[in-house]
């Protein structure tokens, strides 16, 4: 049964040397409590997580509605201890909710998630690796290495509001028959610009992130 292995959140944030924001909450950690999730409104203006009680630091960059909720999957994270030869705790990679038998990368663009007898999340994108991330793991080129793994996570909006807990069973309750996974979409991002045009067509894309391949994808001319 898919389900949330943990629920984890940056309750203070934490001194980021590598952005001009200076601090961050990448640092989530698991809590064993019911936390409420509502949507937080827009990136710049709104309460940046959707998840009560955690910290977006740069929401230049991060949070708001299309980016509400982070989750990513426990097998994804023992694929990446194997190759790393370290222990990955849940919460590392900054995501909201660390799950259990879910194809999280896997996950159609706009399909519903049902997260206990409440809670509705809905995927958009997947997690565009950035030098927060990099420094925070310490790796080198990590940015790239993350990149070709093509295992991002799903940033997922709030489309009904709720509590989550450890434990919760997740229920992929609709999948639109476009059939544009996150892990494709990620590729077209990062790695295989020939993917733009189907990613354009789709439904559920954050209005933001559909600009920005557009202009991608047909840049403007230059006089």
């Amino acid at each position: 049964m898919s389900r949330i292995l943990s629920v984890n959140v940056a309750a203070a944030p934490e001194p980021n040397p590598v952005k001009r924001v200076g601090v961050t909450g990448i640092n989530k950690r698991p809590v064993d409590h019911l936390v409420a999730v509502r949507a937080p409104g827009p990136k710049a203006t709104g309460l940046g997580s959707g998840l009560v009680g955690d910290q977006v630091c740069d929401t230049e960059h991060h949070g708001g509605d299309d980016q509400a909720v982070y989750a990513y999957a426990r097998e994804d994270y023992d694929w990446w201890q194997a190759r790393l030869t370290r222990r990955l705790a849940n919460g590392l990679f900054g995501e909201n909710l660390t799950t259990e038998d879910l194809d999280v990368n896997g996950a159609v663009i706009g399909e519903r998630w049902r997260i206990g007898p409440q809670l509705v999340l809905q995927p958009t994108f997947g997690r565009i690796p950035c030098v927060t991330f990099q420094h925070k793991m310490g790796e080198p080129r990590w940015l790239k290495t993350f990149a070709r793994a093509v295992r991002p996570g799903a940033y997922l909006r709030v489309l009904e509001p709720g509590t989550v807990w450890a434990g919760d069973p997740v229920i992929v309750e609709d999948r639109p028959a476009h059939g544009v996974t996150i892990a494709r979409a990620f590729r077209a991002y990062m790695t295989e610009p020939e993917l733009l045009p189907e990613l354009l067509e789709i439904d559920g894309l954050p209005d933001d992130l559909r600009e920005t391949l557009s202009e991608r994808l047909h840049p403007p001319r230059r006089r």
